[in-house]
């Protein structure tokens, strides 16, 4: 095996998202589920020798050192692989949205090279691993719907109905850091249960980091209004600035204003590339 093409990435949406803490070493305790979209990056891999590393950018640049070169820089680490790579990124999804491309790329990633390199970490392998690149990264690893957590390790599968829903992210975006550092986010909003989540999972709940998103990032206001103007009820996904609704059956979101990304979606049953690393750490020796 000389390359792999065509590896999807897909996006993510809150449905929502709940802080209920915070520990001692600043991290936020939260809840959240978590759905795949049918919208995503595609990367592209070639083998390369003596453990050189590279990238291309097809479309949208990209950082420097972005979560996909720490991620195969990572997985090297922990193999002690002597394969590199040169990674080809069409990148579609829009920096920081709340959608979750970086920690889908770096998870794809992981799961491409440990193919590519035939390096054979079990996913739990690959979860320690991403965790350390990003709180989303188990959660694109493991592949699936999931009610998450904690810092996000704590992941349990969902089950969703299909449903279709309009993603717009304005202009401006929104850093994690400046959500999570503001001193009015709420951080005490009680426990959800999951059973009270399935009752109506796309209507339960709220995003606590919305409303510093829409003091902090007039963008964001301007986009659950532009939702709120057709009839739609808008909210933003993760900590923003991109804003989703459910679309119902038949109907057609008007234009967005110049210089949004407007995507109608899917949800996606599994990750495409469930099944890329095997389940259980007995299959290493």
């Amino acid at each position: 095996m000389r390359a792999l093409h065509d590896v999807p990435a897909p996006a993510k949406l809150n449905l929502f998202l709940h802080v209920t803490g915070r520990r001692p070493d600043g991290y936020h305790l939260l809840q959240s589920a978590f759905m795949l979209l049918d919208w995503h990056d595609t990367l592209h891999f070639e083998l390369r020798p003596g453990g050189q590393l590279s990238r291309e950018d097809l479309a949208a640049p990209l950082p420097a050192d972005d979560l996909v070169l720490r991620a195969a820089r990572a997985l090297q680490q922990a193999t002690g692989t002597s394969h590199g790579a040169h990674v080809a990124i069409e990148k579609r999804l829009p920096a920081e949205a709340g959608l979750g491309g970086g920690s889908s790329d770096a998870a794809s990633c992981l799961l491409a090279l440990n193919r590519l390199w035939q390096t054979g970490l079990p996913l739990p392998a690959l979860e320690k691993i991403g965790l350390a690149l990003g709180a989303d990264v188990p959660f694109f690893l493991r592949g699936r719907n999931a009610w998450v957590e904690g810092i996000g390790e704590r992941i349990t599968p969902l089950a969703l109905p299909s449903a279709r829903f309009v993603v717009a992210k304005p202009p401006r975006g929104l850093a994690t850091r400046d959500i999570f550092n503001d001193p009015v986010l709420k951080r005490d909003t009680g426990s959800a249960t999951i059973s009270g989540f399935a009752a109506n999972p796309y209507g339960f709940g709220h995003n606590d980091l919305e409303p510093v998103a829409r003091r902090i990032c007039p963008d964001v206001e301007q986009a659950l209004q532009w939702l709120g103007s057709q009839g739609l009820r808008g909210r933003m996904t993760g900590s923003g600035s991109a804003v989703f609704a459910l679309l119902p059956p038949g109907h057609r979101p008007v234009q967005a204003p110049a210089g949004w990304v407007v995507k109608e979606c899917g949800n996606l049953e599994v990750h495409p590339l469930v099944g890329w690393a095997p389940s259980d750490d007995s299959v290493r020796g």
